[in-house]
Formats: C-alpha cells, sequence, structure tokens
C-alpha cells in the first residue's frame, strides 16, 4: 500500500457536483455506487442504496462495519481481485473485473465492478471509487454456451457416426475422428487437408457428387443419400448421408454440414437376400424367379433384333432312382456336378437356371437358325452323360431335352417353358438320352394328358375302377395257384384307359395312395366273396405303389383291411418292385418284416431290374421272386437272357424262395421255364386279365356237391 502510495503520478483534482444531486442519481442505477478504502477489508466510505437488493445488506451495515466488502467476496476470488485492483492502479489505469459475492440469504451472485483509485493530496491511492452491478444472469448465459460448446464438441469428437461441413467445391471444413476412421485417415486433421477433390477422390461412382449437389441445390438437404466411396486405401465401402445446406442472410450457401453412416454390412446382405430370392441354394444357379426375367429379357431382345431364341428343357433321367438308392447327398452333388458341366456348354449371354429337382432350363439367346441350337443342345447332352465317379461306384447319367424356339413355339415365356416342357417328355418317351424340338401334336398330347388327370381325379368317387384277374399257374401241376389283380379304369368318356396311361399320373400326383388302398380293399374283398361261393382257395397278389410305401402307414393300412374284409393274411400277397426296396434298404428291410409278422407273403416284383445284392436278397424276408417280363421275352433265341433266367431260378431256391416268371406268352417260353425248374408263370399263354366273374368260372371251378350217402 504505501508503494502505490508513493510511487504514482498524481491524477488531476476534478471539483465534486452536489453531493445530494449526485447521491439521488447514484441511487437511480441497480447496483451500487461506492467508496472505499484501500486496507485490508475494503472498508466501506460511502455506498448507495443499491446495495441493499445487490448483497442483501443495506448501507447502515456497511458503514457501521457490522460487515465488510472482503467479507462478502466470495473466499476463492479475494486475492485475483485484490492482485487485479492493485495491477491497475500501478498501471495508472481504471480497472474493471467479474468476481463473486456472497449475499446476506447465501446465495451467490456474479458482479462486475468497474472503478478507479482515489488519491490524497501527497498523490498517494487511498480509496478506491466505483460502481458494482449484478450481472449473474449473463454470467450463467454464458455459461449455458459454454456447456453447450463442450458438449457439442464431446458429441462432435466422440460420436459413433461420421460428422462433417464441407464446401461445395473445397472439399471438408471439418470432419469428427468417426469421419476420419471410416475413410481410413488417422486423424482428421489428414483427412481435410489430403480429401479435396470429393468428386474423383473420394466417390466410386461418376456423378455420384454431382447427384448429391442437384439434390441440395433443389431441397436444401439430402436424406439418406447411399453412396459407394474409395477409403484411403482403395477399399470401396457403402455409407448413407444426411445433410443440409447452411445458407448466410443473402441465402448464398457457406456451406454443407451431415452425418455419415457406413452401411457396408447392411447392403452385404441385402445382396444376399436378393441373391437367395433369385438364386437356387444347392447350385447357385438362377432360380425360376429369375429365370422368367432373363426369358423375357431374351424375348424382348429378339423381338427387337429379329432373331431368334430358344428355350430347352432339360430332365436328368433315372435321377430319382440315384437320389433314393445312393442317397440324398449323393444325388445333390450329382446336380452340382451337372451344373458345372451345363455351363460349360454355354455362353455368357445365354442362360442355366434350375427348375426345380432335376429340371434345368437353358436360355439361348441370338441364336443364328435350328442349327445353332440343335449343335448346342447335342454338345450338352454328351458332357452330361460323361462318367462320374462317386463313393468308388462309376455312374453314367443322362438327359433328356425338349426344345421351343421363338417366335414360331410362343411369343411369351410362359409359353415357351410349357412347350419345351411338352418336348422334354416327348424326348423321355422316346427312349431318353435324346432331344426333341416342340410340335403342335406335342401341344394336344399335354392337354390330353391334363384332362386325363382332371377325370382320374373323380374316378374314384365316381366308381370308375375295376379289377382284372390273371391267373398264376404252377408249372408242374397246371393248376391255378394264385391270381394277381389288375387295375382297370372305364371312363365314361375315354372307355377303357390302359394303366399305362393313368398310372404314371396317378402316382405323380398322389392319387395312387387312396386308389391303392381300393384296389387292396376290393381284391381281399373278392377273395373272401369267392371263398364264400366253395370255389378253391388261392392267395391273391395286389401290387404296392412307390408311394404307398414311404408314407410309412402301409402295415396299418393292410391290417385294416384284412379286418375290415376278413380275410386271412396268408391268403394275401403283397408284390414290390426291386428298384422300390432298395431305394432305402434298412426302412424296406423294417416295413417287410412288419408286414410278414401280419402273416401275408410277400413278393419282389420285376426281379433283374434293379441293384439288389445277394447280402440284401438274404436278409429280406420275402416269399417270391418274379423275373421281369424283359429277361422271359427273348429267353428261347437270346442266351444272355436264358443265362439270366436260369441264375434267377437257381438263385431263388438256393435261398429257399418260390420262383414266377411273369409275361409268358408262347410254348417255346413255356418249355424252358418248365426244363430249368421254374415254379410258377403268368401271362397270356396260361390265361389273359379276366374280370371276377370270368375268371372265377375259367379258373375256380366249384368243388363238386357231396351227396350223402
Amino acid at each position: 500500500m504505501e508503494k502505490l502510495a508513493c510511487g504514482l503520478p498524481a491524477l488531476p483534482e476534478v471539483q465534486a457536483p452536489d453531493a445530494g444531486l449526485l447521491g439521488a442519481v447514484l441511487d437511480s442505477f441497480e447496483g451500487m455506487a461506492y467508496r472505499m478504502r484501500i486496507d485490508a477489508h475494503w472498508t466501506v466510505e460511502f455506498v448507495t442504496s443499491g446495495c441493499k437488493a445487490l448483497t442483501g445488506y443495506d448501507a447502515d451495515a456497511f458503514l457501521r462495519d457490522r460487515v465488510t466488502y472482503e467479507e462478502i467476496t466470495h473466499p476463492d476470488d479475494r486475492v485475483r481481485v485484490r492482485d487485479a485492483i492493485f495491477a491497475s492502479l500501478e498501471a495508472g489505469r481504471r480497472f474493471c473485473l467479474e468476481y463473486r459475492i456472497v449475499r446476506s440469504d447465501g446465495a451467490l451472485r456474479w458482479v462486475e465492478e468497474h472503478g478507479v483509485g482515489v488519491r490524497d493530496a501527497l498523490g498517494r491511492y487511498v480509496a478506491l471509487e466505483g460502481f458494482v452491478q449484478d450481472v449473474t444472469q449473463r454470467k450463467q448465459a454464458e455459461q449455458a454456451l459454454h456447456e453447450a460448446e463442450r458438449r457439442y464438441r464431446s458429441i462432435f469428437e466422440n460420436a459413433v457416426e461420421g460428422i462433417f461441413q464441407s464446401t461445395p467445391d473445397m472439399g471438408y471444413l471439418a470432419v469428427n475422428p468417426a469421419l476420419a476412421r471410416m475413410y481410413g485417415y488417422a486423424s482428421p486433421e489428414e483427412m481435410v487437408a489430403n480429401l479435396r477433390d470429393l468428386d474423383r477422390a473420394l466417390y466410386a461412382e461418376p456423378d455420384r457428387r454431382s447427384e448429391f449437389l442437384r439434390q441440395m441445390g433443389e431441397h436444401g438437404q439430402v436424406i439418406n443419400f447411399e453412396s459407394q466411396v474409395r477409403q484411403r486405401n482403395g477399399n470401396i465401402i457403402w455409407i448413407s448421408e444426411n445433410a443440409r445446406a447452411v445458407r448466410d442472410a443473402s441465402g448464398r450457401v457457406q456451406f454443407y454440414e451431415g452425418t455419415v453412416v457406413e452401411i457396408t454390412e447392411r447392403k452385404m446382405y441385402e445382396a444376399r437376400i436378393r441373391y437367395q430370392a433369385t438364386h437356387d441354394a444347392l447350385t447357385g444357379l438362377p432360380n425360376r424367379n429369375l429365370l422368367y426375367d432373363r426369358l423375357q429379357q431374351a424375348i424382348e431382345s429378339a423381338r427387337r433384333g429379329g432373331e431368334t431364341a430358344a428355350v430347352a428343357f432339360i430332365d436328368l433321367d433315372q435321377f430319382k432312382f440315384i437320389n433314393d438308392s445312393l442317397g440324398h447327398q449323393v444325388g445333390d452333388e450329382l446336380l452340382k456336378v451337372v451344373t458345372g458341366r451345363l455351363k460349360s456348354c454355354m455362353r455368357a449371354s445365354d442362360t442355366i437356371a434350375r427348375q426345380g429337382g432335376d429340371e434345368f432350363v437353358l436360355v439361348l439367346r441370338q441364336q443364328k437358325g435350328a442349327e445353332s441350337v440343335t449343335g448346342t443342345v447335342r454338345r450338352i447332352i454328351a458332357t452330361v452323360a460323361e462318367p462320374w465317379l462317386v463313393n468308388g461306384i462309376r455312374l453314367q447319367v443322362t438327359c433328356s431335352v425338349g426344345i421351343s424356339v421363338f417366335p414360331g413355339d410362343g411369343d411369351d415365356a410362359e409359353t415357351l417353358l410349357r412347350h419345351a416342357d411338352s418336348a422334354m417328355y416327348k424326348a423321355k418317351e422316346l427312349g431318353r438320352n435324346s432331344f426333341e424340338y416342340f410340335s403342335a401334336e406335342m401341344n394336344l398330347h399335354a392337354t390330353e394328358r391334363l384332362e386325363t388327370l382332371n377325370s382320374l381325379r373323380q374316378a374314384l368317387a365316381n366308381d370308375e375302377f375295376v379289377l382284372h384277374y390273371q391267373p398264376k399257374v404252377h408249372l408242374a401241376s397246371g393248376a391255378v395257384v394264385g391270381a394277381e389283380a389288375l387295375l382297370r379304369w372305364h371312363s365314361p368318356q375315354r372307355g377303357l384307359v390302359s394303366p399305362a396311361q393313368f398310372v404314371p399320373l396317378a402316382e405323380e400326383s398322389g392319387l395312387i395312395v387312396d386308389i391303392g388302398e381300393w384296389v387292396l380293399r376290393s381284391a381281399c374283398a373278392q377273395n373272401v366273396a369267392w371263398q364264400r361261393e366253395g370255389r378253391p382257395t388261392i392267395p391273391i397278389s395286389v401290387n404296392l405303389s412307390p408311394r404307398q410305401l414311404t408314407r410309412g402307414d402301409i402295415v396299418e393300412v393292410v391290417r385294416g383291411v384284412l379286418d375290415c374284409t376278413g380275410l386271412a393274411p396268408h391268403f394275401l400277397e403283397l408284390e414290390i418292385t426291386e428298384s422300390v426296396v432298395m431305394r432305402d434298404v434298412d426302412q424296406s428291410l423294417e416295413t417287410l418284416r412288419r408286414l410278414k409278422a401280419l402273416g401275408v407273403r410277400v413278393s419282389i416284383d420285376d426281379f433283374g431290374t434293379g441293384y439288389s445284392s445277394l447280402n440284401y436278397l438274404k436278409r429280406f424276408p420275402v416269399d417270391t421272386l418274379k423275373i421281369d417280363r424283359s429277361f422271359v421275352s427273348d429267353i428261347a433265341v437270346d442266351q444272355d437272357d436264358a443265362a439270366i433266367v436260369k441264375a434267377i431260378i437257381s438263385l431263388a431256391h438256393i435261398l429257399n424262395l418260390n420262383v414266377v416268371a411273369e409275361g409268358v406268352e408262347n410254348e417255346d417260353q413255356h418249355r424252358f421255364l418248365f426244363d430249368n425248374g421254374c415254379d410258377d408263370v403268368q401271362g397270356f399263354h396260361f390265361g389273359r386279365p379276366l374280370a371276377a366273374d370270368a375268371f372265377a368260372l375259367a379258373c375256380l371251378p366249384p368243388a363238386p356237391a357231396v351227396l350223402p350217402p
């Protein structure tokens, strides 16, 4: 304090105005005017009445030393305030500072003080005169602003999504760390400094930045603006931007600001979903949905260019047998192998699709004519037929192909596919491993096939089915020892329909299950009726379809029919084809054992056409082997067939099985079978299939009545 008094220059003295007038003026201001001594307590010598509102103390409290200004100054601010005032006095200038005071009620207030030092006659600073105002609201507003800025900065720095400010043509003004990391930069500063040409250096798609600017110009914002961009290392990622234009008072764009999120994972997921919706899961080929689209494109292209387009419908021959006998895993591998082979035969402009199951469809674009289509299809047939080794087994799979051509065979996708399908079925009928072009006659055949199926659905309910019976004859005695029930369909519209026409349709559609149960029930009931008429008792044979066996309830069905009709089980023989038995050996073995437990007889039909081994055959609980007619037809002239039939007869007898030869139509066949020890025969040479009444009269005469003595 002495230093202040001795070392400072004197200020000019100013004559004071009238004290009363000055006091009135000062009292009118918000805040308080004061005069304080420069001492340890800032002793108040004068203060206006505004001190009450500001500090909570009236003027008398200060003037009578009940409270000092030093006391109400916040303890944390006292040293700072004193140092600032003394520094200003030493510099010979007015002082202005902000600090906190503690009101009489304990509340804190921010104040702003403006003051000047007062000298005595010797030029020493002895007092301060000044004015103190409450600036609490302003300080709170400033603090709120600072807090908001701090929070914004924290959000900006720590946000997971990218945040940016950019200009239309000068790159980025500011980016946050998340955006820098997203784009592969070590820091925001590095990114701002190096990434300037956004159009070429950032966006991977040409003109994408131009589209961003266009939308900004038209709408002042972009929402979910998705783009592919390059990271610093060249990798491409997907982003989504939301941004707005910030304009000055005149409406000119100052900059853009917005956010960026990476959506690469979402885009990859969406791509996978789209791929799965349009491609086959096993082979990766286009599926039916994409096929229609590609075919329609090929049609439109051919129509515009006056060109030819072709559809080739491919079906693998005997795939179902391979799938059932070797397992679905082998079947799936086969489909993959065939897919690769088909691709090797195709041009980049063509399409190969999997229609479903073992069916494929080729769309051949821009064909010069039938010769080029034929050449491609021949190459496909030859390539598919190449041998294939799986699990040590050498397989050869062939295919049948049907072809339709635009515009001659149809001008829309659905028609071309339908006609190619019809042509494929024709190729199968003509021997498989070949191709056929569509013709109008095929369309008629397909229509008839559909009409037959529709009529077949009503045949059972309309009682249109009948059974005919063909005798089985014991070779040694010539006696009828059994009968096979054969299904016939008397259609009111078509007359007698051949089984070859409707049985495959019934099998495909699933109608064979209900029809087969009807056959089983009717045959058993007929046998019971013959027995009640006193006719010779013989077992009756009924064929079981593959669908009946795979349903899993065949044992329950047979038991129910026997219970319902009252037929003794040993008078029923169930015929199951060799190929059906071999589809699932373990399941077949279990089913056959359960059937045998009922007491019925079991025979293997069409023996020699499948792949059964001795190991399996000796395990199966069967009673009879039926030699397929394909071996019997040429036994008198074909040494190979004769050898096969002899081997089957010998094998059956070694395994204690009965042997039946079917399809015996002449005396030479009869003699050969008799000479080689065949047990029973069946065929036109011994009797054609007959209706029940006719069969009974011809083959089952009633026993003569015994007259009482």
